[in-house]
């Protein structure tokens, strides 16, 4: 059995070998699905030395492919250039390669209302904005993903930031009491991001029933980023009524 048949994962490091860059694309991805894992081993390069393995001492300059077997151990690595084929496979502004599929996985799997706005990013393009309510970006942002470092990783918390880093402080804490469980979970990681951290003091005032909800759910599930929440949300008056 040839040592890269047992691979389960890939670990891609992209550089100019990797072909064109595109906006919002990872330094670093991987791919576990097993079809595209056997169309890269088919397209594995056969010259790369004796036994297929040659390490890159560029830090990821020229891009590089690590294959690890189910073990977590390394099994080939080899670097990519443009004249290759797997090169051409993995380039991220490829329509038909594996960051594509990815990043178009990605964006179908966006709330219908975000599918358009998904998808102009996953092409590279700078999309309009969408008319949709924070909490709805809020659960976008908190979805949980089956392969959350794929190539598509960056854009699935740069894309809803975002939206919600141009939305008023106020709208984003009605936002969080209208939210669902996972919309919260999306809620901690902006509020404790720098898109709100870094707010004007008056921008960070948050009404007590919205701050105690982010406060609590941070304490339970991201606990991380309650010390950043505790210092960076300000309290402001309680408005209860809920506008129309």
């Amino acid at each position: 059995m040839k040592p890269t048949s047992r691979a389960v994962l890939a670990v891609v490091s992209t550089g100019p070998a990797a072909g064109p860059p595109l906006p919002h694309h990872p330094a670093e991805y991987e791919i576990r699905d097993p079809g595209d894992i056997r169309e890269l081993l088919a397209a594995w390069p056969h010259d790369a030395g004796p036994d297929g393995h040659v390490e890159c001492m560029c830090q990821g300059h020229d891009g590089r492919v690590t294959l690890y077997e189910a073990s977590g151990q390394s099994v080939r690595t080899v670097t990519l250039s443009r004249a290759e084929p797997l090169a051409h496979l993995l380039a991220p502004a490829a329509a038909e390669g594996i960051p594509a599929r990815h990043r178009d996985r990605w964006a179908q799997a966006a709330p219908p209302r975000l599918r358009g706005y998904a998808g102009a990013m996953a092409r590279g393009e700078e999309p309009s904005r969408p008319g949709v309510p924070p909490a709805l970006v809020f659960s976008w942002l908190g979805a949980r993903r089956a392969q959350e470092a794929d190539a598509a990783s960056v854009l699935a918390v740069e894309a809803p930031m975002r939206l919600l880093a141009g939305e008023p402080t106020d709208e984003l804490a009605w936002a969080v009491r209208e939210t669902d469980r996972g919309g919260l979970d999306g809620a901690v990681r902006f509020f404790a991001s720098e898109a709100f951290t870094t707010r004007h003091p008056k921008r960070r005032r948050v009404p007590d029933t919205a701050r105690d909800l982010l406060l609590r759910h941070a304490r339970s599930h991201r606990p991380g980023e309650l010390p950043v929440l505790e210092r960076r949300l300000l309290r402001a008056p309680d408005d209860r009524v809920r506008r129309s």
